[in-house]
Parts: structure tokens; sequence; C-alpha cells
């Protein structure tokens, strides 16, 4: 068996399945109006009839919603579990789902205290009158909530989770590879999974467009479909009034799979691709961001960090990267496959909205982000640079009449600036000449003027390691430019500067294994020279 040598032969010539898809949601079920004070207080007056607001009002309604669950987990003969503090959930519903042997239908009820938001009413006094009247406020509480854990016959195993107390917010989770699961067999495509995932399958194609095709719409059906058949909170009246559960992203993941051939080629080039990236943009901490500008000083700093970790749970290692809230997962999965996920936690992040119709444009951001991050790793880890290709950048340049200066390997500035490009890689929309400059000042140490990145920019575009994004004033790196940026930072980083700390007589004190090897060399030298002399 013949390893492959570099990252793009294994994507290209190893691959023997690749899955794009969602994988799983958390989403958000509340009724919008009811979230705030005002719209509580316009609940019990305008839609319940009521002449005042308090949570009173809501005890009432908390016992029979609760008393509705449990009568229907008894009538329809559900085990109710209530979960030990600590105790994977995910574990009791693997035991129930490997006993269920229907198409559909619910497998039992999980019962756990919770913390949840909740609202009361405290007693305040009019400060003209010294009338006491009653305030609605918004607080926390630990209160029971009732995990419905289920099997759809289009979706597969989900849940969906009540809170016991008003105004009962819920949550739905699903997962992504087990829809396609359901559709492959509805369709009769025959398919082998792996845990969380497709190993094989007889028709990839369909199985793409089964991912593809999973909606806002299909996600908001799946809900509609089981709150007509679970205990509702609030009444008929109450629904049609507008009291409806709006379903919102509280998080999502967005995977891609690649399937690999030999198990054993996987594993050890996923560990050179980690090794590998380890220093894009600055060895200490990566910053690989996604869609946003990132201010790390200043009066309104962005928050959250941004850094990549490897953390290694038994032979196999996992990259972390993280954005703000949002990270990106790579690893090999169960020995077979290449995964990389991009988990969103917070849609803000990225200027989009939480509502399930913002599910496209998530999309768009979590896939990119997967794509963006083998791209680099796939160039830096094949990266090649040909004598002719290193002079051409290593001398001045006149495109369409403008000259552009030589990019000089020793130069700090031009290495500086090949640090930020490769960074800049994975940017979605470019960056802008602030962007650069708010990286060059750190790796330089001093201010540099708008000016003076206008005059790096410019010479970046004339020899090609750049290109102006049309009608913005943005800028995105080349493949060529990445490839350079790569080759001159790693070689000046990994080979040059710790190499000549090694061998140079005044560097360090103390002897190593390079030291030492050139001291014989020059030793070697010193001698056959000397037998050279004394021939003559």
């Amino acid at each position: 068996m013949t390893l492959p040598r570099s990252v793009a032969e294994i994507l290209r010539d190893h691959v023997t399945l690749e899955v794009e898809g969602i994988d799983r949601m958390y989403l958000n079920a509340v009724v919008p109006i009811l979230q705030t004070e005002g719209g509580i207080a316009w609940f019990f007056r305008e839609v319940r009839g009521y002449s005042f607001a308090s949570s009173a009002l809501m005890a009432p309604m908390t016992r029979g919603f609760v008393d509705a669950l449990e009568s229907f987990a008894r009538s329809n003969h559900l085990d109710v579990v209530t979960f030990e503090k600590k105790q994977r959930k995910e574990d009791v519903a693997a035991e129930y789902l490997r006993r269920f042997r229907g198409e559909e239908g619910l497998l039992f009820v999980g019962k756990a205290q919770e913390k949840a938001p909740v609202f009361r009413t405290e007693r305040r006094k009019n400060p003209h009158t010294g009338a006491s009247y009653a305030w609605l406020y918004r607080s926390t509480a630990m209160v029971n909530q009732y995990y419905f854990y289920a099997v759809d016959r289009n979706f597969g195993p989900f849940f969906l989770k009540f809170c016991s107390y008003f105004p009962y917010n819920a949550k739905l989770c699903i997962n992504g590879h087990e829809y396609a699961k359901r559709q492959l067999a509805q369709r009769g495509i025959k398919y082998e999974a792996l845990d969380n995932g497709i190993l094989t399958c007889d028709n990839p194609a369909t199985l793409q467009r089964i991912c593809d095709q999973l909606s806002a719409s299909q996600i908001d059906a799946l809900l509609r479909k089981w709150l007509r058949r679970l205990p509702h909170p609030f009444t008929t009246k109450d629904r049609s009034r507008g009291i409806r559960y709006d379903v919102s992203i509280l998080q999502a993941e967005f995977s891609l799979t690649q399937v690999l051939d030999q198990p054993v080629t996987g594993r050890v080039f996923f560990e050179e691709v980690i090794r590998e990236n380890l220093d894009i943009g600055r060895p200490d901490q990566v910053q690989l961001i996604f869609d946003r500008a990132i201010v790390r000083k200043g009066p309104r700093p962005t928050p959250g960090r941004f850094r990549t970790r490897v953390i290694t749970e038994g032979v196999y290692p996992s990259l972390h990267v993280d954005y703000k809230a949002t990270r990106i997962k790579q690893y090999h999965k169960e020995g077979r496959a290449l995964r990389t996920e991009t988990t969103i936690n917070n849609t803000n992040d990225f200027s989009i909205g939480r509502r399930l119709h913002n599910l496209p444009a998530l999309r768009e951001v979590g896939f990119k982000a997967n794509r963006r991050l083998l791209d680099v790793q796939r160039i830096s880890h094949d990266c090649s640079i040909g004598e002719r290709g290193f002079h051409a950048i290593q001398r001045p340049r006149v495109v369409d009449g403008q000259r552009a200066s030589a990019l000089r390997f020793e130069a700090e500035r031009v290495q500086a600036l090949l640090h930020a490009l490769v960074l800049f890689r994975l940017l979605p929309h470019g960056f802008s000449n602030a962007d650069l400059r708010e990286r060059l000042e750190p790796l330089l140490g001093r201010r540099i003027t708008p000016g003076a990145v206008t005059y790096d920019l410019r010479r970046l575009r004339l020899h090609a390691l750049i290109r102006r994004i049309p009608r913005t004033h943005r800028y995105e790196i080349t493949t060529s430019g990445l490839r350079y940026a790569l080759f001159f930072t790693r070689s000046y980083d990994r080979l040059l500067r710790p190499g000549l700390s090694l061998v140079l007589p005044d560097s360090v004190t103390t002897n190593s294994p390079v030291r030492t090897s050139f001291r014989q060399l020059e030793t070697v030298i010193a001698s056959w020279v000397e037998e050279l002399k004394l021939a003559s």
C-alpha cells in the first residue's frame, strides 16, 4: 500500500464519498409577544380578559399544563424518566431508540430541573399617591423541563422540550444526517451509516440533493405537526388571537464529511494537516476570521476569543478554531472520514437574524467556512515555489506602466505583510486598508499611516499576490499569493531564523545536535583545506 504524498492528492484521489449538509440544529420555539412584561400584560388583559396582570394568574395555567403533560404520558404508556444530575440524556435516548421498532412515535418523556427565564410579580408604590400596584419583572428560576423524545417518519429521532412555567418556551433539536438517512430509506437507496453520518451510498448525487433540500419550511412543519399531537399550554382561543410559537435558531452545525478509502492514510495526513496549520498568521494564536472585522484595542473591542486548539481524545487529535461564539471543529471521524464542521451559536456574529427563515444565509456562512479552511490546509501542505517565481517576486516589476518595488524575502515589512495575507485568506469578503494596518502594527511594533499601507497594497496587487474586489475598496489574496505567503513565512520562521540561531557562534551558549554537526563540518572543511595547501 502506497501512502499519498499530499493533502491535495488525498482530497482528489482518495475520497470515496463527500457530503455537505446540516448536522445538528437546536431551535428556540417561543411566543414572541410573551417575552416582555408589556406583552404579558396585554395577554392577560386583552386575550384572557382580566383587569390586571400578575404572576398569580400564571400558576393555574402552569398546574393545568403540567397535569396535561403527566396525563398524556400515562395514557400513552410512556415512561417518565427523571434525569439525574450530569447524566447524559443522549445515552438514555439511545437505549430507548435501540428498542423502538415503529416507523414513527414517541419514545419516552424526560424530566429535568433546569434554569429558565420566568416572570414574577412584585408590589410597588406610586410615589405620588402612595397606592400599591403589581409590577411584572423578568427573573430566572430552576423549573421542570419536559423532554419528549420521538421518532418522526421524515426526520428520524428528535426531541421537543417544554418549560413547565409561563411563558412555556420550548426547544426543538433535530439532526440533518438522520433526516438524510430517512429520506434515503424511503427512496429505497442503500447506504451504510456512520455514527451521525453516511459512510457509503449507492447514489451520492441523490444524497447531496436530499441534504441541500432540508429547508426552514420543512423544519417549521415538523414543529407544527408535533405541537398538534402533544399537550399545548395555550387554548384554541389563545392561538386564534395570535399566541403561536415562532422558531429561531439557537445553534446550527454545518458539516462537510469526506470519507477516505484508507483509514491509516487519513489519520497520518490529518495529523500532518494539524501540524502545518498551527501557525497560520501568528504561531502563538491563530485568528481565523469569517466575515467581520475584529477590533482588539480601543473602547469597544470585539468580544470573544480568537484562537486555535488541538485536543487529543485517545489516538485521534482534533483541530478547534474559535471566532466569537462560533467554532470550527475538524477531526478524523471513526477512523474513516475527515469531518469539518462549523457550529454557529450566535447568528449575530455574522449580522444575520435568528429567525428560521434566515437559514439559507446561515448555511452559506457555515459551508464556506468549512471549504476555506480546507483550501488553506491544502495549499499550506502542498506549497511549492519554483526558482523563477521566487526571483520574480524578489525583483521590481512593471505592469501596464506601473512600477512595483521588490518584495524582498528578508525584509521585516515584507514578512509582516505576508503573515497578514495568510490570515486574510479566510475572509469571505476580503480585507481593507484598515484591516491590513491593524494587523501590521503589532507585527512591526510601530504605528503605520494609511498612505504607507496603500503603497503596500499597490505593490502586492502588481505582484499578483492580491486582487481588488470589483466595485469595492477591499482586496482578496490570490491562490499564488497564498502560496508565496506560506512559503516565505514558513521558510523564514521555521528554517532561517531558528537555524541561524543554532549555528552562529554568539547566538547560543549551549550545544545542540545542529550546532555540533556544524562544528564537525567546519572541522572537516578546515582539515581538507589544509591538506590542499600542503599538496600544492
